[in-house]
């Protein structure tokens, strides 16, 4: 679905990156999108988002699934 939103969309290099440091690379490399930092386990709107990435972290702080535009 991610098709139509601009610029780069998922970011599985940052599995494994401490939550602010993945949050500032994705605002660094799409500009068009917000990025929303998650702890696991949260609910969440399951609408699309072009101009969203959730960041899902665990209680470490670390992300755990691949950002996504959504």
């Amino acid at each position: 679905m991610a098709d139509g939103c601009k610029g780069k969309s998922k970011w599985p290099e940052l599995v494994g990156v401490e939550e602010h440091v993945a949050a500032a690379t994705v605002d660094a490399e799409n500009p068009n999108v917000k990025t929303v930092i998650v702890p696991g386990g949260s609910l969440v709107p399951d609408d699309f988002v072009c101009t969203r990435v959730w960041i899902w972290v665990n209680k470490a702080g670390y992300v755990f699934q691949v950002p996504i535009i959504g």
